[in-house]
């Protein structure tokens, strides 16, 4: 197996394989993301990827139960491409329950409902798609490449064609000026499509990335921990479900899980405590130290 670069995997797919189908993020432009800026984007030739699954069949053997398909937006591989090396994955590992890639809306919108149908027939069983946020406002400043309205329709295309969908929220990239209208909006754009997840992050300035930099010239004001939690609360507080939220990465200063609706009030019952705790229990907000 061969990797370029750092190759980058949500938490969840921890216990995945990971094979490299792209490298790179085609759009590279998101103001807080520092992931892919000096990588140059490209989509790996199909015999590439075939050799890399038989070198981890030969490594691992064929029992093997979940792949990752690295880089940034795999979904945008043709779909006959991609088609083909989901089925060649299933013929190296038998035993295989998930496959899984990364896709914004910006690229699902390329691909046809019939197209992401053949994709779960041929064994995508998730997508894991960076939301950040529901307000086109924020959307717009984070240079996300899509809006809101695109962001429900391509939700609801994904989750038409049977494909698991899993959303990540960003929480304090809208800044103090925007984190009320960043937390409701969320939550409608949620309500809309209802993803099978909903994951949390708190943002923590990227040094090199545009908003980093704005960060540090006092342009974004970045949410104290107390800030980040009554975000979070505003988020769930107007959040219906039903979908599975997720506070699954260290950066966050809450460990929130549940369902929603079911388990929204002891969510909000846990925010509202830590609430009560003073500042500085928590990490310092611009630290990725805890």
């Amino acid at each position: 197996m061969r990797y370029e670069g750092t190759v980058y995997r949500p938490p969840s797919e921890a216990d995945s394989l990971l094979i490299q189908a792209t490298i790179g993020c085609p759009h590279n432009n998101c103001t807080f993301c520092g992931m892919y800026r000096k990588t140059k984007f490209r989509i790996r030739a199909v015999a590439e990827v075939k050799e890399d699954l038989r070198s981890a069949r030969n490594y691992y053997g064929e029992k093997v139960k979940s792949i990752f398909f690295p880089d940034g937006n795999t979904i945008l591989v043709k779909t006959d491409q991609l088609v083909e090396i989901l089925n060649y994955a299933q013929e190296m590992f038998p035993h295989l329950e998930r496959m899984t890639v990364y896709g914004s809306a910006k690229y699902l919108k390329l691909k046809t409902s019939q197209e992401l149908v053949r994709l779960k027939e041929a064994g995508l069983t998730r997508i894991h798609s960076g939301m950040e946020s529901g307000d086109d406002e924020v959307l717009r400043r984070i240079n996300k490449g899509f809006t809101s309205s695109e962001m429900i329709e391509q939700g609801l295309k994904v989750r038409g064609a049977g494909i698991e969908l899993s959303e990540y929220i960003l929480i304090g990239v809208g800044g103090r000026e925007r984190t009320q209208e960043h937390a409701i909006e969320s939550a409608r754009v949620l309500n809309a499509f209802t993803p099978d997840f909903v994951r949390l992050r708190t943002f923590v300035p990227w040094r090199g990335t545009p908003l980093y930099e704005d960060y540090q010239r006092g342009q974004f004001q970045l949410l104290s921990p107390h800030e980040a939690l009554k975000e979070t609360h505003l988020l769930i507080e107007n959040s219906e479900g039903p979908f599975e939220l997720l506070s699954d990465h260290y950066l966050n200063f809450a460990w929130v899980n549940g369902t929603i609706p079911e388990e929204k009030p002891e969510m909000l019952e846990t925010l509202e405590h830590l609430l009560t705790l003073p500042e500085d229990r928590f990490r310092q907000a611009d630290s990725r130290n805890l």
